[in-house]
């Protein structure tokens, strides 16, 4: 079976999640920045059987786009260009940031490890895609 990408997109760094192979649990990747973020996927595409990207949607509390959805849907066109066999689904990532800080803070993760924001971007792409995979 196949494996399904979570992107959780952000205008410096991205964090990425996969899920495995019967697309029951969601493991943090990586935060990629930017301009790496399109060899990065490459790369897992190449190496995994990957046939879903889940990309956040991040809406205000009055569901309401946010500031960035314009940068989102240009990243998303180039992904089509790039990988047109891969379906792109978007999930709504609220709150996902907030979760991933408290879910770092609730670890015990020393203070130095808690200030890496690209643990944030990892482990809000992680929840964008277990809550995915749950809804599915």
């Amino acid at each position: 079976m196949s494996k399904i990408i979570a992107i959780d997109y952000g205008l410096k760094r991205i964090g990425v999640a996969i899920s495995d192979e019967s697309r029951v649990l969601a493991f943090g990747l990586d935060t990629v920045s930017v301009p790496e973020i399109i060899p990065f996927l490459t790369q897992i595409v190449n190496k995994e059987h990957i046939d879903v990207f889940v990309i956040g949607k991040p809406l205000q509390k009055d569901n309401t786009q946010s500031e960035i959805e314009n940068e989102i849907l240009r990243f998303i066109k180039k992904l089509k260009l790039i990988f047109p066999q891969i379906v792109i689904e978007r999930y709504d990532e609220r709150f996902t940031s907030l979760i991933a800080k408290k879910t770092i803070i609730e670890s015990g993760i020393n203070k130095k490890k808690r200030a890496d924001k690209k643990l944030v971007d990892k482990i809000s792409a992680t929840l964008i895609l277990q809550s995915f995979l749950e809804k599915k």
